[in-house]
């Protein structure tokens, strides 16, 4: 399968480090805007338990970022992910739309991975 992220020259390289898994709340999000030129790459972790996610930061009704603000990608209750530009709210497990405008579309995955306590791109 193709990365989405193939044909960007700003995305990170497999390998690149994040954060440590310490410095996302349990539930939480951060986002990561790396540049290459004129080029933008935008995504975002979510953290849930042990898990995290990488998702890229890109509404699959209208293509804009989820959050207006940085990090704020989650509901107040942490539960589900949020877009803020028409209330289209995901889930934090598969990123698979459950209301709004993009209802049963998904958020695109960005692969990562946890190492030895950092999240690392994948």
């Amino acid at each position: 399968m193709r990365r989405p992220e193939a044909d960007n020259p700003a995305a990170p390289p497999a390998g690149t480090r994040l954060c440590a898994v310490s410095e996302l709340r349990d539930p939480g999000a951060r986002g990561f805007r790396f540049r290459a030129g004129e080029a933008l790459f935008a995504a975002f972790l979510v953290r849930e338990g042990a898990e995290v996610r990488g998702w890229i930061d890109s509404c699959p009704h209208n293509g804009w970022p989820l959050a207006v603000m940085d990090d704020l990608y989650l509901t107040r209750t942490g539960d589900r992910i949020l877009c803020a530009a028409h209330g289209a709210v995901f889930r934090l497990g598969d990123g698979v739309c459950t209301a709004g405008p993009c209802a049963g579309e998904s958020l695109t995955p960005w692969p990562v991975a946890v190492r030895n306590g950092w999240v690392e791109t994948a």
